[in-house]
Parts: C-alpha cells; sequence; structure tokens
C-alpha cells in the first residue's frame, strides 16, 4: 500500500519541481499558457504510454492538440474523436493532422489473434478488417513481428483515409484548401518516425465517399 502511495505522490512532487523550473526560466511562462492555444497539428495518437506526442517531436505546451486511444484507429462512429476533430480543424484552425502509430502495437498485435478480450474485441474489429483486406500480403510474411509491423502501416494508412471520408475534413478542404493529413509511423527501437501517406485537398477518393459541400458558409442551427 505506501509503495503505491509513493508511486502516484511522485507524480505530483514532479509535478511542483516542474512548474518551479518553468517559472525559474520564464517568469511568464503560465500566464503565456493560461491566456490560450494555438496549434498548428492534431495528432492522433496511440494510448501506448511509450508513444507521448510533444516528446518524439520535441514540441512544446500549446503546439499540438491531442487525441489518443488504442491503435489509433480513426472511427466513423467515434463521437469522441470526431468532437477533437471538429474542434481542431474548425475552431483551431489547425494546418495539418497526423495520425502516428507505432511499431509492435498491443492492439495490432491483439487484433491478429483469436483471443476473446470482450469489450475491446469491438473495438479491434477494424484492424482485423485490414487484416482481410490485405490477407494475401500480410500472410507472405512471417509470423510475428514483420507482419505485425506491416499491418501497423497498413492500418495508419487506412485511418488516414477514413479521415478524409469525413464531412470535416472534406469541408475544409473545399473552403479553405486545409489541412494536410499524415501518416506517420513510430520505432520503439529507434525513436524515429517514418513518414507513411501525406493527403492534402486534391485528394481524390472513391466518389461514394464524396459529400457535395456548398461553397458558402450556412451557421449550425
Amino acid at each position: 500500500h505506501n509503495s503505491t502511495m509513493q508511486t502516484y505522490q511522485n507524480l505530483l512532487e514532479a509535478n511542483k519541481a516542474w512548474a518551479k523550473g518553468q517559472l525559474d526560466q520564464d517568469i511568464s511562462y503560465f500566464d503565456v499558457l493560461a491566456s490560450g492555444q494555438q496549434p498548428d497539428f492534431l495528432w492522433i495518437g496511440c494510448s501506448d504510454s511509450r508513444v507521448p506526442a510533444e516528446s518524439v517531436t520535441g514540441a512544446k505546451p500549446g503546439e499540438i492538440f491531442v487525441h489518443r486511444n488504442i491503435a489509433n484507429l480513426v472511427i466513423n462512429t467515434d463521437m469522441n474523436l470526431l468532437s477533437v476533430l471538429q474542434y481542431a480543424v474548425e475552431v483551431l484552425k489547425v494546418k495539418h493532422v497526423i495520425v502516428c502509430g507505432h511499431y509492435g502495437c498491443g492492439g495490432v498485435k491483439s487484433a491478429q489473434t483469436a483471443n476473446d478480450l470482450g469489450l475491446i474485441n469491438h473495438w479491434l474489429r477494424s484492424i482485423k478488417d485490414i487484416y482481410a483486406v490485405n490477407e494475401t500480403e500480410l500472410d507472405a510474411l512471417p509470423e510475428g513481428e514483420a507482419r505485425t509491423n506491416r499491418l501497423v502501416e497498413l492500418s495508419v494508412v487506412q485511418q488516414v483515409k477514413n479521415l478524409a471520408k469525413t464531412g470535416v475534413i472534406q469541408t475544409a478542404w473545399k473552403r479553405e484548401q486545409r489541412p494536410m493529413i499524415h501518416g506517420w509511423v513510430f520505432g520503439l527501437d529507434s525513436g524515429l518516425i517514418t513518414e507513411l501517406v501525406t493527403l492534402d485537398h486534391t485528394y481524390e477518393m472513391p466518389a461514394i465517399y464524396r459529400f457535395d459541400i456548398s461553397d458558402e458558409v450556412v451557421p449550425y442551427h
């Protein structure tokens, strides 16, 4: 019991030290932070504790608007993600949306098994769908790391395409020619990010996913 208490208290103590350190460097640090945010980036990442958006990109607080979920998925019925996306694109006016996966992702590993994981089965189903579509390519790879890592890449590319299918992105593309959407993957063993795909307002998706968006802005009722 004692060790558990000490663990969470460590976070609180570290916070005091961090706050003091910021003020020592810049007395107005928190005044600026409290005055609002104007990030250029929305980051859709994995909840994995080893892939914090700011740390791996060297970004400062205020530079990246962040959404994280298991296996960095963009699912069209996820109101949480869609709310973050709408706020980032329409209110914060971000210039870039990044989907960043990582090699060795536990969610992607689990999706390749027949394990019954309860609620998370539903969440990981979309990764199984990506596997099914790319079965020939994936089955040709050695089971284990090579196959998982290719599925990680294929999934990131699919999530980027899923973003392009949203009305939020299509509207911003038509009216403001932004944001660019990026698919990245982070290597835990190297610390390096690899770019997989970039889409912008010139992207031609299959017609069935395209919305007929007018040029004029109609306020919500």
